[in-house]
């Protein structure tokens, strides 16, 4: 999906214009991948534009730069405040918003200490990541033939960009089979994730997700829709998940930041359920929907309204 240009990108504590937000061809990060970052959506509510579970957010892309020992020049709330003032000088409503953390320009090698911790944040209208049809209708995927990382060789909970070219690898592989994600086994050849997504599985009425140790990133829409399953009475086991168990399930869908709640139709052409979203999933959907775009209490304190931005 192309991108809508707004204003302005943050960076380093300062706005900067759109088509002037560029880094030197020879910072590491271009080199060695030395990025971790965020996704998080904004959503339109009756108190106006709301941000879903900000500190999170924030808070995740402090944890991954911890794991590879990058030190962020900036506290969370400064990384908070930062995104709210960027949503409102770009007066935008409901969008995508990408604060990415990298190691910067200053010597090339595989150190990476001596380069500068960077940080930028980006903020622009994106709609439905798998199209608009996908929330209501689900999309077809196929179990990939590349595997998630192994323990022990990159950390799978920090949210990095070189973790994202396996992710690529995963998708590459089914958008060229024609589908329109892949679903990645771990090592041990229990199911995963998609290349951007966590996954879910409802079997009689039960509903089913891999754990964090299945080589999964600790979504926070992930989560959400565990309490929100919770809250709803729905039982939510986190468990290893055979592959054959996917074929039979009942529903399936994936979540995340990009995606939300989108079914999952048909895994390797064989159809879940009756091959659009099921009961369950819709249930959830609404009450992720009502939540997010304030039809209902937000009992779990996760949403923050944009302030009108009074500048600098």
């Amino acid at each position: 999906m192309a991108f809508t240009k707004t204003k302005y990108i943050w960076m380093n504590g300062k706005l900067v214009a759109w088509d002037d937000a560029k880094i030197h061809v020879l910072s590491h990060v271009v080199h060695y991948g030395s990025s971790v970052f965020e996704g998080m959506r904004t959503y339109i509510t009756p108190k106006g534009t709301a941000c879903f579970r900000l500190r999170d957010h924030s808070k995740r892309l402090i944890n991954s730069a911890k794991i590879y020992r990058m030190d962020i020049p900036f506290t969370a709330d400064q990384i908070d405040q930062a995104i709210l003032d960027l949503i409102g000088v770009n007066e935008i409503d409901s969008c995508y918003v990408r604060p990415v953390a990298y190691r910067g320009y200053e010597s090339l090698g595989v150190d990476p200490t001596p380069c500068p911790v960077d940080l930028a944040i980006a903020a622009w209208p994106w709609g439905a990541y798998l199209g608009p049809e996908a929330l209501e209708k689900g999309v077809s995927i196929c179990f990939s033939t590349w595997h998630r990382l192994a323990p022990n060789t990159m950390p799978t909970l920090a949210k990095c960009g070189a973790n994202y070219m396996n992710s690529q690898l995963i998708k590459l592989e089914a958008i060229r089979h024609g589908y329109s994600e892949g679903l990645a086994l771990d090592v041990h050849g229990y199911v995963s994730e998609g290349s951007a997504q966590n996954f879910f599985l409802v079997r009689d009425g039960v509903i089913y997700t891999p754990p964090l140790t299945a080589a999964i990133l600790g979504g926070i829409t992930r989560d959400s829709v565990i309490t929100i399953a919770r809250d709803l009475d729905y039982e939510v086991v986190e468990t290893n998940i055979a592959r054959e168990q996917c074929y039979m399930a009942d529903e399936t869908f994936f979540t995340g930041s990009a995606v939300e709640i989108t079914p999952i139709s048909q895994i390797d052409q064989i159809t879940i359920g009756e091959g659009v979203a099921g009961p369950i999933t819709r249930k959830l959907q609404q009450a992720f929907f009502d939540l997010v775009e304030g039809r209902s209490e937000d009992k779990h304190g996760w949403l923050t309204i944009v302030p009108k931005y009074k500048g600098a």
